[in-house]
Formats: C-alpha cells, structure tokens, sequence
C-alpha cells in the first residue's frame, strides 16, 4: 500500500512525524487483512494528491504497530484520526463514503 503521497508511520516514528508534524495529519490505522480498509485506501490516496502540501494522510499497520493503536484507544478498523498541533481533532470509524472524510477537513484547514 505504498504510495508517493501517503506517509507510511509506526511506533517508533509516530510522535516525530504524526504529533510533533505540521499543519493537519490524518492517520489511517489499518490492516492488510482488512477489507474495509482496502475500501477506503483509495479514497485517502485521493485526498493526500488533492490536498498535497495542506493534510498530511498517513497509513500506521495496527498489527506491526500495536503501541500507537493502543495509546489511541483503537478497537476497531479502519479508524481515522485527525491530529493538528499535537492533539487529536477529529475521527472517523468505519469505511465511510469520501464526503464524511472530506468533510471533517474543512473546519482544520489553515487558511
């Protein structure tokens, strides 16, 4: 699930370029195993080439990653969470149709 616009996180790398990042991360906390998550991927893939350079998406694997699924709180997936200057924002459960997501962008935007 690599892609040019969408940054790949994990525990280890989490607080550097998820709450210590610029302006509005979306993180997806997702599984290969996942059918759900493979729903939404492309949709997030959109929004990341869309707004390049204003959100940041990035992909965080709950099953190598379990520190960051576990601080968070995650219980099931895919779970989207909106992080802006360090703090969680907003969030999304569930594989929901694009306008939700793009929705919950609107109100983090700088400018």
């Amino acid at each position: 699930m690599a892609s040019e616009h969408i940054v790949q996180v994990s525990d280890a790398d989490f607080e550097q370029k998820v709450i210590n990042g610029q302006g509005l991360t979306i993180v997806d906390f997702w599984a290969e195993w996942c059918a759900p998550c493979r729903m939404i991927a492309p949709i997030l893939e959109e929004l990341a080439r869309e707004y390049a350079g204003k959100v940041t998406v990035a992909k965080l694997n709950v099953d190598e990653n379990p520190q960051a699924a576990a601080r968070f709180g995650i219980r099931s997936i895919p779970t989207l969470l909106f992080f802006k200057g360090g703090e969680r924002v907003d969030q999304v459960i569930g594989a929901v149709p694009r306008g939700v997501i793009q929705s919950k962008l609107g109100p983090h935007l700088d400018g």
